[in-house]
């Protein structure tokens, strides 16, 4: 496809400044998966672009594909804006979680409709939901948002049974990113797990389970949601090698 342009839907997951009057920016693409791209003169007062590609923007565009690994905005169209996200300190927070961690779990030019499709969900539910936690870090549909892209990449916590020695009526008392899931009190010790609460365990299933648009509904309580930040960053050292910096901010 070089030197050729292309259309696709996309989300803007990153945006950073490039000389006076560019950016370059991170998107999540329906077409190509995570693609970088330069939008020219989008700072200009009076830019064709304006303000159609800001963070969080579900957008229609026309990019250019040349010899650059960067490619060029030539078109961009709105398909929803999320301005009430962007708006909104909290929900903007629990957003720039959720696309980081689309940045870090899906880097490759490569296609992913169900990825795509759960981002995008996941911002137009974000644009209506309350302000359910008392840290953007601990918003339910934050964290279910990153459970299910776990899922979608690979890393999905096995919470059924014992991952490390497969018993399915013990307790479920820690968790083991080595193991790739919880495991029973015989076994905690031996993969060093983080420990677990009852509540943890059946609020990571039921997050799990349910579609994104449950996870407020849900209810859960304080400690099932920090248990289960915990198995999410759990999950990323180990798996990716990262921390996202927009869980410590």
């Amino acid at each position: 496809m070089a030197g050729r342009a292309y259309s696709t839907e996309a989300v803007v997951l990153r945006s950073i400044r490039l000389g006076e009057a560019d950016r370059v920016l991170h998107l999540y693409t329906r077409a190509n998966g995570r693609v970088g791209a330069v939008a020219k003169g989008v700072r200009k007062t009076l830019s064709r672009f304006g303000g159609r590609l800001e963070l969080l923007s579900h957008v229609d565009l026309v990019l250019h594909r040349g010899r650059s690994d960067l490619e060029t905005v030539t078109g961009v169209q709105l398909v929803d804006s999320h301005r009430g996200t962007r708006e909104d300190y909290y929900r903007f927070s629990v957003g720039m979680i959720g696309a980081e961690s689309m940045l870090r779990l899906f880097p490759e030019q490569e296609a992913n409709e169900r990825a795509f499709g759960a981002v995008t969900r996941f911002l137009e539910l974000l644009d209506e939901s309350p302000h359910a936690a008392v840290t953007p870090t601990l918003d339910p549909l934050g964290l279910a948002f990153q459970l299910k892209l776990l899922w979608l990449s690979g890393y999905l916590p096995h919470v059924s049974g014992c991952a490390e020695c497969g018993a399915a009526g013990e307790p479920l008392v820690g968790y083991s990113p080595k193991a790739g899931g919880a495991v029973c009190a015989r076994c905690a010790g031996p993969a060093e797990a983080l420990a677990l609460s009852p509540d943890g365990v059946a609020g990571i299933t039921a997050l799990l389970a349910q579609p994104l648009a449950d996870a407020v509904p849900l209810g859960l309580p304080e400690r099932a949601r920090r248990d289960a930040l915990r198995v999410v960053t759990a999950s990323y050292e180990y798996h990716g090698g990262f921390r996202l910096r927009t869980l410590s901010a």
